[in-house]
């Protein structure tokens, strides 16, 4: 900074503009560049240049991270500046040289957009009449404590002390130290606003002061710092000696050539590939050269632990009975069918063509609370197998699958090769559980890491970051978990072999309970069968008022509180037995959590019942619509924008064929129809309500009711056809759960109906449809078929117009 002595006298305009600065004080006097960012800030240097004087006041604002400050947070006193050079830089910004000219206060803000003017008022230093001894003594020792404080190592500028001998000018003098001080903000304002120059030299000299206790206290610092480093080494010196004299005495320290010997022995008894015993050789004698005790040698070190503690050619030897895994599947899960099947057909494969088989790679997907965890366990028992379970739920760091480079501090492999360390075999199953709630961030995208892993033509040579050489997972079971299908990228989707798993029945589930999850509990609560006894209707009434899922979680905990209960009594010393029974259940869970009184009692006018598919199992979704006098269609319920062109299509088909479903021409003109879909705080979007959409139509408008016991799902097109969606299973063991016999579904989808079992397809009556006439026919309560009113409704329109008119 320069400081320039002109301009004393300075005359200005009482408006000027207001530039605010951060984290800096600008002082009289002081030349110095500034960088302009802000675009109000740009508006007011050019304001400024647009007049003659090219004068602009500086005032430093109270927060510097505050991007645009409040007239509140701008200090009063600034200083009033020349512009002596502006530039402007590429990025948007101006780069300006200003001089401090004179003190100015502000008394009032004139405006604030697009910047800031403000009405100013000029401020003078009180006037010394003559320059005492006690001052000059007091300028002497502030030049001499800051030469002090630049040879105690202060960067400042080298001429500083050179100008400082020519001026005589007290206030000057305080000025130019403070602004070669780099004080906060808050301090050199404070230095600004005190208009005494002996006071202002004062405070200066206390500043020098306590900079000067500072330097000195940094430098006994550095000394510390100094003699602490001395004697880290002399601690190392002694530390040799020590060994040293063991050595002489034959305590025996351990020789790094023992350590050396060790890596090799381990190397020759795991059995590497070629490629690794190469490289992992080439480190061991990297390690043998090197210092114990330094950092590298630290690191080559823990590397060579996980080379040498890799299952590369250990393995688990396997079950190949089929009967055997057939028996141990079947006593861990209750049907599950199509999974059983492909395990059971994996082992006759590995039975057959013996050990150069490649793992499969299976994705069981379905809804929270089915087994697909627990399934993999039970898979794993049934091959002999050993089980490892990674969790890959919020996952966002590709490190995770692929491992961290060496160069890292605290690097290691990525969860894949720490698994094989963990169960000491290279063909264990690995559970990949929640793969579909993988993340991704700037860190990389650990689905994408995958892609290798789960490929069975790459994964032989997979290569751990870390490990940096290739290792065969070929002989892995890779199992991924998911719940909804459609998160996982499709290049992932696409290497894995997707089993979907559904929800199960009520009555999968009574058997379930009475089979696994009961005695399950009665051995964790410490009750015994003499002192409980579920009975069918017990369980029917937990699973039908007290949950409401596809799987079986919330199941198994009502089950566990009703143990718990039946505990307590027994505690107390009530001895009695208790028969779980419906109202038992009530008595010991409190009121129903999940009643009927939803379901519709009666064939109700523009109530239809839908189907829909969640990634907790289907559900029932009541469709209800109302008309009123105006015009237009209301839409309510969260919908999505599939949903709502569902609708618009269901709309725009209705309206082509109202003659023929009698249907008044000017019905969509007269009324104002308003359809909703409960509950009203759950999201729904897809297109498979489209045929329900339009019953309900159809139904409002021909005032004809719908069955109560019909329910429906399918796409509906402008030209009426039904085209098929997904989750059939889904959606039809919600309809049995609220005992609707009737499920019309389109007529693409009765190849879905395999996956149902025989028995539970005898309960439902699912009547395949191509158009949607066929859906009006089935669902509607004394539907004719086409009907024309053409010539009465236009009688209507008549007779109603007329009063309008008037």
């Amino acid at each position: 900074m320069v400081t320039n002595y002109e301009g004393d006298n300075i005359e200005f305009k009482e408006d000027l503009p207001l530039l605010p600065v951060r984290d800096i004080v600008v002082y009289p006097f002081m030349i110095l560049p500034l960088f302009v960012g802000r675009e109000s800030s740009i508006q007011a240097v050019e304001h400024a240049l647009n007049e003659s004087n090219r004068l602009i006041l500086l005032s430093s604002q109270k927060d510097i991270t505050a991007e645009s400050p409040a007239p509140s947070e701008i200090y009063e006193l600034g200083t009033v500046a020349m512009i002596m050079r502006m530039r402007k830089l590429p990025d948007g910004r101006i780069k300006i040289l200003v001089q401090g000219l004179t003190k100015a206060r502000i008394k009032d803000f004139i405006s604030e957009e697009p910047y800031f003017v403000a009405k100013v008022d000029k401020v003078e230093d009180a006037k010394i009449e003559e320059t005492s001894v006690a001052v000059n003594a007091l300028m002497r020792t502030i030049r001499e404590q800051l030469e002090r404080v630049i040879t105690q190592g202060k960067v400042l500028s080298p001429d500083i002390l050179m100008v400082l001998e020519d001026i005589q000018d007290p206030g000057r003098l305080a000025d130019l130290v403070a602004s070669n001080l780099n004080l906060h903000v808050g301090e050199a304002q404070m230095i600004l606003e005190i208009l005494d120059p002996i006071e202002r030299l004062n405070r200066i000299n206390d500043i020098l002061g306590r900079e000067l206790e500072i330097l000195a206290m940094q430098a006994k610092i550095k000394n510390n710092a100094k003699e602490e480093i001395s004697k880290n080494q002399k601690e190392f010196f002694l530390r040799e000696q020590i060994k040293a004299i063991k050595n002489e005495l034959g305590d025996g320290v351990e020789e790094p050539e023992d350590e050396i010997a060790e890596f090799k022995a381990k190397v020759e008894k795991a059995g590497m590939p070629e490629e690794v015993e190469k490289e992992t050789l080439k480190q061991v004698q990297r390690l043998e050269k090197m210092h114990p005790d330094s950092s590298e040698s630290s690191i080559v070190r823990s590397y060579l632990e996980w080379l040498t503690e890799l299952p590369w050619s250990t393995s688990s030897e396997e079950h190949l009975d089929l009967d055997l895994a057939q028996k141990i599947l079947d006593e861990d899960h209750f049907d599950l069918r199509k999974v059983k099947e492909r395990i059971l057909e994996y082992l006759a494969v590995r039975r057959l063509k013996g050990k150069n088989m490649k793992g499969p790679i299976l994705c069981f997907s379905g809804p929270p609370g089915v087994g697909k965890t627990s399934l993999g366990k039970s898979i794993a028992k049934s091959m002999g197998r050993e089980f490892v379970r990674i969790s890959l739920g919020g996952v966002k760091d590709e490190a995770e699958i692929r491992g961290h480079r060496r160069t890292y501090v605290g690097s290691m492999p990525g969860r894949v090769i720490q698994a094989l360390k963990q169960v000491k075999t290279n063909n264990p199953v690995i559970l990949l559980d929640e793969v579909d709630k993988l993340g991704g961030d700037f860190k990389g995208d650990p689905s994408s890491a995958l892609l290798e892993v789960l490929d069975p033509e790459q994964n032989s040579t997979f290569r751990d970051h870390y490990l940096n050489v290739p290792f065969d997972l070929s002989n892995v079971m890779f199992i991924a978990t998911s719940n909804v299908l459609e998160n996982i990228p499709g290049p992932l989707r696409d290497r894995m072999e997707v089993i979907n798993l559904s929800g199960y029945t009520q009555e999968e589930k009574v058997q379930i309970s009475k089979k696994y999850l009961i005695p399950k509990q009665m051995e964790e609560n410490g009750i015994s069968d003499d002192h409980i006894k579920f009975t069918d209707e017990g369980v029917h009434a937990v699973i039908e008022h007290f949950t409401s899922e596809a799987g079986l979680r919330n199941l198994e905990r009502k089950i566990g509180a009703l143990c718990r209960k039946v505990a307590m009594k027994i505690a107390k010393g009530e001895a009695d037995k208790t028969h779980i029974v419906t109202n038992t259940v009530f008595k010991l869970l409190g009121p129903p959590v999940f009643t009927r009184e939803d379901d519709n009692k009666e064939n109700e006018v523009g109530v239809c019942t839908g189907l829909a598919w969640t990634a907790a199992g289907g559900e029932i979704l009541y469709i209800e619509s109302t008309k009123m006098k105006g015009k237009g269609l209301t839409l309510t319920g969260q919908l999505g924008d599939v949903m709502k062109e569902s609708a618009q299509t269901a709309v725009g088909f209705i309206r082509s064929k109202a003659l023929d479903f009698g249907i008044s021409e000017d019905a969509f003109e007269e009324n104002e129809i308003h359809i909703h879909l409960p509950a009203g705080a759950i999201p729904k979007d897809g297109p498979s309500a489209g045929i329900t959409l339009a019953t309900t139509l159809v139904s409002l408008l021909t005032e004809k009711a719908i069955k109560k016991s019909v329910a429906m799902t399918g796409e509906i097109t402008l030209t009426g056809k039904v085209l098929p969606v997904g989750g059939i299973k889904e959606k039809a063991l919600a309809a049995m759960r609220r005992n609707i016999d009737t499920v019309i579904i389109p007529w693409k989808n009765q190849k879905d109906l395999v996956d149902i079992p025989d028995e539970y397809r005898a309960k439902i009556n699912f009547i395949p449809v191509k158009s949607f006439e066929e859906v009006l026919e089935i669902a509607l309560e004394g539907w004719e078929g086409k009907t024309t009113f053409k010539k009465k409704e236009k009688t209507k329109k008549k007779t109603n117009t007329t009063p309008m008119a008037a």
